[in-house]
């Protein structure tokens, strides 16, 4: 007997989902040991604006500049630059109205096969290597590893995650910002600030099909269970980190491929505060406490 056929597409709708959650089980059973962090001499070195190669510093020297902006970029020579011009821009703003304000942009090259390092060392060019950085891996490692070598080679106190395609203002770090400062004190200096598009969850159920929204709610669900349970939204593409939160938390990344950040809505931001236990192996330590505040 054949099935009606909204029950076929929700049946069909469920296998994919249903293959994720034994992917991630598997995942969840096997992932014991952080493994070993592996850089290539290549990704060693940066190019500055004049071409000269310059070691990369790390996360673990003192910062020196109040914010790093890190950009994993995978064949973004199109998207980046409206996203570069937009960060650049107020950035450059705030530091003519701020002078004590300082920062970086480090544009993470995931192994693309188009112009994404070239079009990056403009902005080097254009604004110097202090300021714009581009770092350029040997391999593509995904998302999750592009941004863990840029977290890496950061100077910032804080450190701001953003994607390349500029689905956000950049003009919203503010608010994030705000929500950092708001779960001060720090335990031992680590706090989190996500931006959040759970307030636009209703208006973007209205403008997908059926089955994307299947698909969502199952995802959703995934990563409630097997995850985090206190946030709503985990995919914002819009994260703030103190630099010991940021240390702490890609220095326990089990899995580079992890789909970490996607796209964020632009428009107004909600906000809301609360609080998350990092669930993480690091040393072979106690998950360390991480203040979270969605914006």
């Amino acid at each position: 007997m054949a099935l009606p056929l909204p029950a076929a597409a929700a049946a069909l709708a469920a296998l994919p989902v249903l293959l994720f959650g034994l992917i991630c089980m598997i995942a969840h059973v096997t992932a014991r040991k952080i493994p070993a962090f592996h850089r290539y001499e290549e990704e060693k070195f940066f190019l500055n604006a004049e071409g000269r190669k310059e070691s990369v510093p790390s996360i673990d020297d003192p910062a020196t500049k109040e914010l790093s902006v890190v950009v994993p970029s995978y064949n973004e020579e199109d998207r980046l630059p409206l996203m570069m011009d937009e960060a650049l821009d107020y950035l450059e703003k705030r530091q003519k109205q701020d002078p004590s304000f300082t920062y970086e942009v480090i544009v993470v090259n995931d192994g693309s096969k188009d112009q994404t390092t070239k079009v990056a060392m403009k902005y080097c060019e254009k604004y110097g290597s202090d300021k714009v950085r581009v770092l350029s891996l040997v391999k593509n490692r995904g998302k999750g590893g592009a941004v863990r070598m840029g977290v890496f080679i950061s100077r910032g106190k804080k450190i701001l995650m953003a994607d390349a395609d500029g689905a956000t203002k950049f003009a919203d770090i503010e608010k994030v910002e705000e929500g950092l400062e708001n779960l001060q004190p720090w335990p031992n200096q680590m706090a989190i600030s996500c931006g959040s598009r759970a307030h636009l969850e209703k208006d973007s159920i209205a403008k997908r099909s059926y089955f994307r929204t299947l698909l969502m709610y199952g995802f959703h669900f995934l990563v409630w269970f097997l995850c985090v349970k206190e946030i709503r939204d985990t995919q914002c593409g819009f994260k703030l980190l103190t630099r010991k939160a940021a240390s702490e938390t890609f220095s326990a990344l089990h899995i580079e491929r992890c789909r970490l950040i996607t796209y964020l809505s632009k428009g107004a931001l909600g906000t809301e505060s609360l609080s998350w236990k990092l669930n993480s192996l690091h040393s072979g330590q106690p998950a360390p406490n991480i203040p979270m505040f969605k914006s």
